[in-house]
């Protein structure tokens, strides 16, 4: 489960080591990996977790999104506009 060695709480871990599940060309909403995790109240500790992503270019955090198709935030290097080109790059379009 921790083959980068990670270090978060138990609810960050979980977040992380689903996000590397969610296919690339594919988008998960922060509700959606929070029911997927056992947490379907939690989707704004997701959006905390998903945020506090340790390596955003080995797990995917760019593949989740708002429940109303907006992007949302991105932590990593580029920002918001790097998450836009990830994405585009996967075939995906986000208004």
């Amino acid at each position: 489960m921790n083959s980068m060695n990670l270090k978060g709480t138990k609810l960050q871990l979980k977040v992380w080591n689903y996000l590397k599940k969610i296919p690339k060309g594919k988008v998960k909403t922060y509700l959606e990996v929070a029911k997927a995790i056992g947490k379907p109240k939690a989707f704004r500790a997701v959006a905390n977790a998903v945020g506090k992503n340790p390596y955003p270019t080995k797990i995917p955090c760019h593949r989740v999104i708002r429940s109303d198709g907006s992007l949302g935030g991105y932590s990593g290097k580029g920002g918001i506009q790097q998450k836009r080109r990830l994405l585009r790059s996967e075939k995906v379009f986000i208004k």
